[in-house]
C-alpha cells in the first residue's frame, strides 16, 4: 500500500532513462533462480508484473475475501493483457494468496499454455500494530512466525509458481502504522535463507522485502548496520516508489507547472509533469543505488510498486494537486512501463483492480489505483487492449470488460485541468 509521509531528496537529473539498459531476457548460467528453459524472471520484459490483492467488498473480511472461481476470473484477466508475475500481501491473515496459488494451478491443468508466477508476500508488523498500545521497538514474533512459516510451506506446496517471497509490505518506514525496526525484517529474512539452505524452502526461491524507497536507506536516517546486513542478505531489492503521492505531500518534487508552461495547452503541462514523475521516481531509484554502492552490494533493484490513482476527493482533487485522474494515469502508466523496460526492471503496477475496501467505499485514492474498476471496466491505460480485443469473452463479476466512459476520451478530458501547486498538510 502506498502512504502519506514522503521524504525529500534532490532531484537526479536523468540524462538518458535508457542508459542502465542490459539484455535481461536472456538467462545468466550463473543463476540459480531461472525458470524452466533458462528464462529470467526478474528484468524479463516477457514477463510483466503487477500487484493483485482482489478483495471485491467492503469490508474486507475472511467472508468476503473472492472465492477460487473469482480469483479464476481474475487471473484470466491479468493473463489475457500480458501478466505473467504477480505480487501478493499476506499469507495467514486472509485465504486470499492460499486461493490465488490454488487457481493458477487449476488454470495450468485446465489450459496448458497459462503461465503464471508469484512473489508471496508475508505480513510484517509490530507489536499492536492498528491498536492504542502500539510498540514499534517490538515485533509481533507469534503473528510474522505464522506469517514466515505459511509462505514456506506455501512455496514448499506451489514451487512451479512462487518464486519470490518477500518479508514484509512497507514494514520498515515510520509513517506506517505497523512498522518494525530493520533488525525484525532481517531475522525473518536470515530464517527463511536458512530453511531455503536446509532446503525446506525449494531452492530456486527469491528473497526480498517490499519496502518504500526511504526506509531501503535513499534516506540516511533510515541507515544503520541492521539494514546494511539486510541489503547483504537480500536476493535482490524490491523498491516502492510514488510521485502520486509526493505531488501533494513532498513540496521538494515540482508537480505543478512553472512560470515558463503555464501559458501552454493543458494536456502539454500534464505531459511535462509525468515526465518529472518518472524522472523523480529514478532519483529515489538512485538514492537507494548510491546507499548500496556504499556498502559494495551489488544487488539488482526492481520496482516493487508504484501506481497512480484515478480518483479522489480530498488532496489530490480538484482542490488540491489534481493529480487523481484517469487520463493522467494513463500516460504514467505508459512512461512507468517505458521507464522500466529501458532501465532493465520489473515493475509491480500497483495494482490491478481497485478495491473499495481501502477507501471505504469512497472516492479516496486508495481505493482507485487499478487499472480496471471493481467491476471489470478497464480504465483509460488499458483502452487499446479492450480496442485489440485482448478481453473478448472475458467477465469480472459477470459483467464483460468494456472500456470507462464509454470509451468516450472526450468525456475523459472535460474536467482535465493543470498541475496544481503543491499545498502540504502537516
Amino acid at each position: 500500500m502506498p502512504s502519506f509521509l514522503r521524504y525529500a531528496v534532490p532531484i537526479v537529473l536523468i540524462a538518458s532513462l535508457g542508459a542502465c539498459s542490459s539484455d535481461s531476457g536472456s538467462a545468466r548460467a550463473e543463476d540459480p533462480f531461472s525458470l524452466p528453459g533458462g528464462r529470467e524472471l526478474l528484468g524479463n520484459p516477457e514477463i510483466p508484473a503487477i500487484c493483485y490483492s482482489g478483495h471485491r467488498k467492503v469490508p474486507r473480511s475472511v467472508e468476503n475475501t473472492p472465492t477460487v472461481e473469482e480469483t479464476k476470473e481474475d487471473l484470466r484477466i491479468l493473463s489475457a493483457m500480458g501478466i505473467r508475475l504477480i505480487r501478493t500481501y499476506n499469507t495467514t491473515d486472509f485465504p486470499h494468496s492460499e486461493r490465488t496459488l490454488q487457481a493458477i494451478r487449476e488454470l495450468k491443468a485446465e489450459e496448458p499454455d497459462f503461465e503464471m508466477f508469484v512473489m508471496l508476500g508475508a505480513w510484517i508488523q509490530c507489536e499492536g500494530a492498528y491498536t492504542d498500545s502500539v510498540d514499534h521497538t517490538v515485533e509481533d514474533a507469534e503473528f510474522n512466525r505464522r506469517e514466515i512459516e505459511a509462505a514456506i510451506r506455501l512455496a514448499g506446496e506451489y514451487p512451479d509458481i512462487v518464486r519470490i517471497v518477500a518479508v514484509g509490505n512497507e514494514s520498515m518506514v515510520t509513517w506506517q502504522a505497523h512498522y518494525v525496526p530493520a533488525s525484525a525484517v532481517l531475522r525473518w529474512v536470515t530464517f527463511l535463507r536458512d530453511a531455503r539452505d536446509r532446503g525446506d524452502l525449494p531452492a530456486g526461491t527469491r528473497i526480498t522485502t517490499s519496502e518504500n524507497w526511504a526506509a531501503l536507506g535513499g534516506v540516511e536516517s533510515y541507515r544503520n548496520e541492521d539494514l546494511a546486513e539486510l541489503h547483504r542478505s537480500l536476493d535482490f531489492v524490491s523498491l516502492h516508489t510514488y510521485a502520486f503521492l509526493d505531488t501533494y505531500y513532498n513540496p521538494a518534487f515540482r508537480w505543478a507547472s512553472g512560470p515558463d508552461e503555464t501559458g501552454l495547452p493543458v494536456l502539454e503541462q500534464i505531459e511535462r509533469a509525468v515526465a518529472r514523475s518518472i524522472e523523480w521516481q529514478e532519483s529515489e531509484v538512485q538514492a537507494v543505488q548510491a546507499y548500496l554502492d556504499s556498502l559494495g552490494v551489488d544487488t539488482e533493484i526492481h520496482i516493487g510498486e508504484t501506481g497512480w490513482a484515478s480518483r479522489d476527493d480530498s488532496f489530490f482533487a480538484e482542490d488540491g494537486t489534481r493529480a487523481a485522474d484517469e487520463y493522467i494515469a494513463g500516460l504514467f502508466h505508459a512512461a512507468v512501463r517505458k521507464w522500466t523496460r529501458d532501465a532493465g526492471r520489473t515493475c509491480f503496477t500497483f495494482e490491478a483492480f481497485d478495491e473499495p475496501w481501502k477507501s471505504g467505499g469512497t472516492d479516496n485514492c486508495e481505493g482507485h489505483f487499478g487499472l480496471f474498476t471493481v467491476d471489470g471496466q478497464a480504465k483509460y491505460a488499458l483502452w487499446d487492449q479492450v480496442d485489440a480485443g485482448v478481453f473478448a469473452g472475458l467477465t469480472r463479476g459477470g459483467n464483460p470488460i468494456v472500456k470507462t466512459h464509454g470509451g468516450d476520451e472526450q468525456v475523459l478530458l472535460e474536467d482535465l485541468a493543470p498541475p496544481a501547486h503543491h499545498k502540504f498538510h502537516p
